[in-house]
């Protein structure tokens, strides 16, 4: 889960690792730096989240002097009216 706001905060929580975000706006991207806690230890890092062409968002997040992951999330089409 990825919360951008407006205001140049936000939340992340990516398996046991739940952090706040300090946010810097582009036209299709969000760069950010985090700091929070996984699985009880402090951690942070930093990422930036980039809309791609295709409508789906590109997430990557690193943390410091460590892990990286790179995740995609793509619009949900749906045939059904609501």
């Amino acid at each position: 889960m990825i919360i951008i706001g407006a205001n140049g905060h936000g939340e992340i929580a990516f398996g046991a690792m739940q952090a706040v975000l300090d946010l810097g706006y582009s036209q299709s991207m969000v760069s950010f730096t985090w700091s929070g806690f996984d699985e009880m230890d402090q951690v942070s890092g930093d990422g930036h989240a980039e809309l791609l062409d295709d409508g789906s968002i590109e997430i990557a997040f690193a943390y410091h002097n460590g892990d990286e992951a790179i995740l995609k999330a793509n619009p949900e089409t749906s045939s059904t009216a609501c």
